[in-house]
């Protein structure tokens, strides 16, 4: 049998590790939505199951994510990660073909270089020993990246480091020591015992020259043993927690589990996952152009893991998703934020008895339902109309003269049971109309329509809408030939995957310029309706900064596809801005006296718009 006192540190770690994990997992999955245990238990001999393995890999050890937005603080994440694996699977490998045997004590392979003192002689421990040596080399060069980043987060193209928890503080000084200490008891060893290879053998001849390496080996060990134990213990009450969550939550994914309206063990375990990389506080614009840099995601799910969240940091954020895209784990930031807005709200379900009760609605093939913010911005509204004249469509303009809105800025804000009267309401209507078609000019309402009203007809944006028109030569447009640069909305895009059909309606008659924060990457024009607490100066500077950089593109129309967008860009704007309907029913206009011909979609055109 292999044993030393000083693996007693060690082993106690893993304990207590595998003990309060074991704890927390059965915590979180007892909290589970009803029904999705059976949902586990229907996916999990599955092919679903590989596909999650692949994640785990691709994600949790080689950070996939992580290194395509960032190289160097992707090196660090991988050589940290799958250094670490790799040294237990190498080390494992290495008992093995030393041994003869697979059951050995779970310790052995991490103190080998102290038990097996000979020096090996044979070719394939030769090589196991010396890719012991590189992969420990690969681990060390993460840790000084981390280090450096620590002090110079510019090193690894980061603008800002997290904040850390006294408790992070102490985790991370243990993970950083492992490896060192690891080198040291190694080379010190390899300092008597010559069984080092290319980095630990020379320096244990180093250190033999001038210390007692025997004595100090054991010290070291010591030392690597006792960091080892203090971090596995850290881990569930620090930002580690991440390491063994991550990898629950990629395989509770792939089953089907995703976060909803309710909170709940799922919730937790997302939460739970953050590595907190901060990679979300440069892609936060209220960072980066409002100088904010204390309500980032990153500081949200700190502070909620260690009880200190307080309601002006859940209501102090844009809602546009630009973290919850560049987050490397997938987790659902936005809904998340919106989960805790629930709690702290108090609840006014019964403040709507103005809402119409039982009134009539006419039939109509199609239902046209402009949003709030689109009656700030008439012109929308009225291209629209003059849209569906032109395409001789039967439409009903459900929201023309009594406006009630969708419901989603209260769900935004928490008031879900509120929000619920407002949907209703409107439900109703839509179905009162017979209607199997619904066309909404506002992201926000679309986005509601989509998840929240599970109505049993087609729902479009007018972005959408519109080319399907051209498409079945309803309406012709003429080609304006316009410098065009298009700004995707928060809602649309990122909230709804609405990429590609305003880009083919707009190179349809314009000449569309890309640009480089377009897409998932696109700014927030900061008049979003889901920061509830944000200072209007701060507000201001991000809508300034948005419409500069648009305007920097030299485009003669800047376009968008949101009454919101359109009046936050247009304040600081010297291009004039304009809805995508704006610009089609302008083209309408003019078609009886251009010259030019009208066009129709090509072939592909059509089958990306289908």
């Amino acid at each position: 049998m292999h044993f030393s006192l000083f693996v007693i540190p060690f082993t106690a770690g893993m304990i207590i590790l595998t003990v309060l994990l074991a704890f927390q997992y059965i915590k979180w999955l007892s909290n589970l939505e009803t029904g999705n245990l059976t949902k586990i238990g229907l996916n999990i001999f599955t092919v679903k199951t590989m596909y999650a393995v692949r994640e785990v890999f691709m994600e949790s050890l080689l950070h996939r994510k992580v290194f395509n937005n960032n190289r160097m603080l992707g090196y660090m994440h991988i050589s940290l990660a799958f250094g670490w694996f790799m040294l237990i699977v190498i080390g494992k490998l290495e008992t093995f073909f030393y041994t003869g045997k697979f059951a050995n004590e779970f310790y052995y392979p991490v103190f080998f270089r102290f038990f097996e003192l000979t020096p090996h002689k044979s070719g394939m421990l030769l090589i196991f020993n010396a890719a012991m040596d590189f992969t420990l080399l690969v681990v060390l060069s993460g840790i000084l990246v981390a280090i450096l980043r620590r002090f110079r987060p510019a090193i690894t193209g980061m603008k800002k480091n997290t904040k850390h928890s006294t408790g992070d503080r102490l985790a991370l000084t243990a993970l950083w020591l492992i490896f060192p200490l690891r080198l040291l008891a190694e080379s010190a060893t390899a300092g008597y015992a010559a069984n080092g290879s290319f980095m630990t053998q020379p320096l244990g001849d180093f250190l033999a020259f001038f210390l007692p390496v025997q004595t100090l080996s054991i010290v070291f060990w010591w030392m690597y043993s006792i960091s080892l134990g203090a971090f596995m213990v850290s881990i569930p009450f620090s930002r580690y927690m991440h390491i063994p969550t991550e990898i629950l939550l990629i395989f509770l994914r792939n089953w089907g589990l995703k976060t909803n309206e309710k909170f709940t063990g799922f919730s937790e375990i997302e939460i739970q996952s953050c590595s907190r990389c901060g990679i979300c506080i440069d892609t936060c614009q209220m960072n980066s152009q409002g100088n904010n840099c204390t309500s980032q995601m990153v500081y949200f799910l700190r502070d909620y893991r260690y009880d200190q969240l307080r309601p002006d940091l859940t209501d102090n954020c844009l809602l546009c998703g630009r973290c919850t895209v560049a987050c490397p784990v997938g987790i659902d930031l936005t809904q998340q934020r919106i989960l805790q807005r629930k709690k702290n709200t108090f609840e006014q379900p019964e403040g709507f008895k103005y809402l119409p009760a039982n009134q009539s609605v006419a039939k109509a093939e199609v239902v046209y339902f402009a949003g709030c913010m689109s009656h700030l911005s008439p012109t929308i509204s009225r291209s629209m109309e003059k849209i569906f004249k032109a395409a001789k469509v039967n439409y009903l303009f459900l929201d023309k003269n009594e406006s009630v809105c969708c419901g989603r800025p209260l769900k935004l804000s928490g008031q879900f049971e509120a929000a619920k009267k407002l949907v209703e309401n409107n439900r109703q209507r839509i179905i009162a109309s017979g209607a199997k078609t619904l066309v909404t000019s506002c992201p926000i309402c679309y986005k509601s329509f989509k998840e929240d009203y599970h109505l049993n007809i087609e729902v479009l944006h007018h972005s959408e809408y519109l080319p399907t028109l051209i498409l079945q030569k309803r309406i012709s447009v003429v080609p304006s030939g316009k410098k065009v640069v298009f700004h995707d909305p928060c809602e649309l895009g990122r909230g709804s995957g609405i990429y590609i059909q305003p880009r083919i309606l707009l190179k349809h008659f314009n000449n569309l310029i890309p640009i480089t924060q377009e897409k998932e990457n696109s700014l927030c024009c900061g008049g979003s309706l889901g920061n509830l607490s944000m200072d209007p100066d701060e507000r201001c500077a991000i809508q300034k900064a948005t419409s500069e950089y648009l305007n920097s593109a030299d485009a003669e129309i800047i376009a968008t596809s949101c009454p919101m967008c359109k009046k936050s860009i247009a304040q600081f704007s010297d291009a004039p801005v304009k809805d995508i309907a704006e610009l089609v029913a302008a083209s309408l206009e003019n078609t009886a006296e251009s010259q030019k011909p009208s066009k129709h979609f090509k072939e592909q055109e059509m089958v990306e718009i289908i």
